[in-house]
């Protein structure tokens, strides 16, 4: 029952009408038409849940997917009513299905007809709904673990190409999700085009803080080709998750390991200075100079300004209290003309 009053008393904050344990009714009219594709899905074998989206419509990730680690994930568009993605979540939260939390939503919205909503639980349950009223070429489909939905495209087999993408493509959820957005594109995708597009991917097990979750948190509000650069950035995040990977072994002295994720990093973006900068950092502050000294010399190549600021290191502890050393480092870099 404390689940049912909390939930009650965050519909009631958002201006919708509690009519029973977890059943509400809207009480504004039709919000903006963002008419879209997206996908949410959940791995089983990770445990991660994730959200993606590609529309004609500027900021389209802002409003249209939720994704709580452990709970579930939610795609709420074409006349979008946000509210479904927090509501849904906090009813999955509190013990129901993808399948019953959407099904309370819909039967207490007047204007279900234009909604389309896609809801994934943690347990992989899938539910999805398309509006009559939205508007075609609409429709959705459900898959192991996921759903893929869309409205207003150019042709009615662009769901269906999402979910084959989805399928077929091996590695991270990620790369799955990836997958679909780029197969509703070569389908033809919106009929108007493409603006906007976001991903969010979260971890299997939550840790109790949602900005620890997050594996995957980008969007691209703006842009000519957004799923290009959505492809760009998920590239980048992938080598800082092995950085930050590679932070955390630090922190457990497991320096070994530690490099081994610096490393990964270091080989998905190379031309990254600050990527390598860090390890180079590290290895010299354990005593592997000579193994630093190529990465030095890399970094001062790409950027002189780190020669610049590596001396400032020592005094607040992030580099060793060793002039003879930070002079061999130094002394890699480009010379002044």
């Amino acid at each position: 029952m404390r689940e049912c009053r909390v939930v009650a008393g965050f519909l009631i904050g958002l201006g919708l009408v509690f009519l029973g344990p977890y059943s509400v009714a809207a009480a504004a009219a039709p919000r903006r038409p963002v008419h879209t594709y997206s996908i949410v899905a959940f791995d089983r074998t990770t445990g991660e849940l994730g959200a993606a989206v590609q529309s004609h419509w500027f900021s389209v990730g802002s409003t249209v997917i939720w994704v709580e680690s452990g709970v579930g994930a939610v795609a709420t568009q074409s006349f979008i009513e946000p509210s479904y993605g927090p509501l849904g979540l906090d009813l999955m939260r509190a013990g129901k299905s993808a399948a019953e939390a959407l099904a309370g939503l819909l039967k207490a919205d007047r204007n279900e007809a234009v909604r389309q909503v896609a809801m994934v639980d943690a347990l992989g349950t899938v539910a999805a709904h398309t509006g009559q009223n939205c508007i075609p070429e609409a429709g959705h489909i459900l898959g192991e673990a996921f759903s893929c939905q869309a409205n207003l495209m150019l042709k009615d087999t662009v769901w269906k190409a999402m979910a084959q993408a989805f399928r077929t493509t091996s590695g991270e959820l990620v790369d799955k999700l990836m997958a679909a957005l780029e197969a509703a594109e070569r389908e033809g995708g919106d009929i108007r085009g493409r603006q906007s597009a976001a991903i969010l991917v979260v971890k299997g097990q939550s840790s109790g803080s949602w900005w620890k979750d997050r594996l995957y948190d980008l969007r691209v509000e703006d842009d000519t080709a957004p799923l290009e650069e959505l492809r760009r950035l998920i590239h980048l995040n992938k080598a800082y998750n092995h950085m930050n990977r590679g932070d955390e072994l630090l922190a457990d002295n497991k320096v070994t390991e530690a490099m081994e994720e610096y490393t990964k990093a270091m080989e998905i973006v190379p031309d990254n200075a600050e990527m390598t900068f860090w390890p180079a950092v590290t290895l010299a502050t354990i005593g592997r100079v000579d193994e630093s000294l190529p990465l030095f010399r890399k970094v001062f190549a790409l950027d002189p300004n780190w020669a610049i600021l590596l001396p400032r290191l020592p005094r607040v502890g992030q580099f060793p209290k060793n002039k003879a050393l930070l002079k061999k480092v130094l002394a890699l870099a480009p010379r002044k003309k």
